[in-house]
């Protein structure tokens, strides 16, 4: 039964994904348009779906199934986000790497945007796409709009402040680009060695949330396989409901968990909107 559900269930998610033509554990469509979703996506519901299904099969319950396909849903954001966090800090100093680049070429450069051209085979991994796309726009684009549009792929709050400040001096005609430019770097390194800080703060409460999280989850496990007649009791109406309440306790218990461990970043000081145009500010 518990393969038939879940033979069952993976197919109708691919019936699914067909129709709305989102990609299944990261497979490109062969036609060339662009699709709706990512194969990490739809690979975290059709985990759902299936650890929903075989609970379902397994212990009868209804209220069961449905609570474990969500708390499969929602394991990779409680449990995860190690590497997305460290991807963040990256920018953050692949950033300030690229503006003391800047700083170092504009010595021997003519001016600002034949150094930021020079930093296209150099700039950091983590920015290096944003920049290219930047040397581009620079060919057909005054150097104002191209920075203020590179600002916006970025999409960073320390990129923001980098650009601005420079579109400023740009605008201004300011002369002092070089301690302009290592003025930047400095804030935007100590923004990367902040959010260092607050991510080491952080790991304790988040080694936590997992014990908590696998003690639970262990538990459950171990009294489902080895002492059903101890769980007869949630075979009822009643009992349903009760398990979902509590499941709604540790839900809540374990969503206020996720907000301790949470970083919260500021947000971006410049609103830019797309445009037919191209991106204002």
């Amino acid at each position: 039964m518990a393969g038939l559900g879940a033979g069952t269930g993976l197919g109708l998610l691919l019936v699914v994904a067909g129709l709305t033509g989102r990609r299944i554990l990261g497979v490109r469509p062969t036609d060339g348009r662009p699709r709706l979703g990512t194969g990490a996506h739809t690979a975290r519901w059709a985990a759902a779906v299936l650890t929903a299904l075989v609970v379902w099969a397994v212990t009868g319950w209804i209220a069961g199934g449905l609570l474990a396909g969500g708390a499969a849903l929602a394991a990779p954001r409680l449990l995860g986000g190690g590497a997305r966090r460290r991807a963040e800090i990256d920018r953050t100093e692949a950033i300030a790497s690229w503006t003391e680049m800047i700083r170092d070429s504009i010595v021997a450069a003519s001016g600002l945007e034949e150094a930021i051209v020079a930093t296209e085979r150099v700039a950091p991994g983590p920015i290096a796409p944003e920049v290219r796309a930047l040397v581009h726009r620079l060919h057909h684009q005054s150097l104002a709009d191209s920075l203020m549009q590179f600002g916006a792929a970025l999409h960073h709050p320390s990129g923001d402040i980098v650009v601005t400040s420079l579109v400023i001096a740009i605008r201004m005609e300011a002369s002092d680009l070089s301690s302009l430019l290592s003025r930047l770097a400095e804030a935007t390194r100590g923004d990367a060695r902040m959010r260092v800080r607050v991510e080491v703060g952080r790991a304790r409460v988040r080694t936590a949330t997992k014990v908590i999280v696998g003690v639970v989850a262990a538990a459950a496990t171990f009294l489902a396989v080895t002492n059903r007649q101890y769980l007869a009791v949630y075979n009822t109406a009643t009992g349903q409901l009760v398990l979902v309440v509590i499941a709604a306790v540790f839900a809540l218990g374990a969503w206020l968990l996720e907000r301790m461990a949470a970083t919260e970043l500021p947000e971006r000081f410049t609103a830019r909107t797309a445009s037919p145009e191209g991106v204002s500010g």
